[in-house]
């Protein structure tokens, strides 16, 4: 598999490997669907969650959010999310991955 390069979004630096894959699954997950033009199904349903009670089926919702919305990011193999609300009202999602390139697990904090 080829190295993968990118852009850092905040400063605009190049950024490869692991860096770039995590940036685009927190990409991934805080793009509402239908938002991005000629590409309408990117994105996941994360957004449209998070006004939802916290309650097992909810839980159920958002972890099935999380694993379709990956199947935009090939390099990586979905294996769990954990997530907890602050004080703040923030959330923060751990998503614990398989990077392929590697092989190894990695994990992406997600803060929304």
């Amino acid at each position: 598999m080829a190295d993968s390069r990118g852009l850092n979004r905040l400063t605009g630096h190049v950024i490869s490997d692991w860096d770039d894959v995590s940036q685009s699954i927190k990409d991934i997950l805080t793009t509402p669907v239908g938002t991005r033009v000629l590409r309408r199904d990117y994105g996941s349903r994360v957004p449209d969650l998070l006004d939802h009670p916290a309650n097992p089926d909810t839980i159920l919702d958002f972890t099935f959010a999380v694993a379709e919305a990956l199947a935009w990011e090939p390099r990586v193999k979905f294996l769990s999310l954990d997530f907890s609300a602050g004080a703040d009202g923030h959330i923060t999602f751990v998503v614990e991955v398989i990077y392929l390139r590697t092989g190894l697990t990695n994990y992406v904090y997600v803060v929304v």
